[in-house]
């Protein structure tokens, strides 16, 4: 079956498509002005997270640094954006150790204050077969202006598992849900 449009048909159709993507781009802005964030990733529930001033607040968007930035954009556990220096998108993660905790990594994966986190050990080999390398094992007392962050929702993860500390000045906002699957 072949569908044939008149022109007046393609209009239309063109017009809504039109429509569509001019809703898309205005209800990102939107998102953004308002300060809430999409997220996608598998780090976290699917689902919408909103700025919060609540410096308490144990979700953080950052963005990494050096090696750490460069992998993660190349290897696309980070898409295209402004908000980082890289011009990739932040990571969204739960900080797991603040200032003083102590953090030890081991093959089985990250412990904070003696208690083994689920789902943070680290992988040899991201979900494409390229190598990861851990951040080295051992005990780390959590230092000031430094956080530690994992995600205990999903094993394959890119956090402190391979970067270790992130600086507190890498933050470039805490969040908190707002609706999530």
């Amino acid at each position: 079956m072949q569908w044939k449009m008149d022109g007046r048909s393609k209009n239309i159709a063109l017009g809504l498509i039109s429509c569509s993507f001019a809703s898309v781009v205005v209800l990102s802005f939107a998102a953004g002005v308002l300060g809430i964030r999409v997220n996608t990733s598998y780090s976290l529930p699917l689902g919408l997270y909103i700025r919060t001033n609540d410096s308490a607040a144990r979700l953080i968007e950052f963005c990494p640094v050096g090696s750490f930035a460069q992998q993660s954009s190349e290897r696309g556990y980070r898409g295209a954006s402004f908000a980082c220096a890289d011009g990739a998108v932040p990571l969204l993660k739960p900080i797991v150790a603040t200032e003083g905790d102590l953090v030890e990594t081991t093959p089985a994966g990250i412990r904070v204050n003696g208690v083994l986190l689920p789902q943070t050990a680290p992988l040899v080999r991201d979900g494409h077969s390229r190598p990861l390398t851990a951040w080295p094992f051992g005990a780390y007392r959590v230092q000031p202006g430094t956080v530690w962050v994992a995600s205990t929702y999903n094993r394959g993860s890119y956090d402190s598992r391979y970067m270790g500390p992130i600086a507190i000045s890498q933050i470039c906002r805490r969040l908190k849900p707002l609706w999530v699957r």
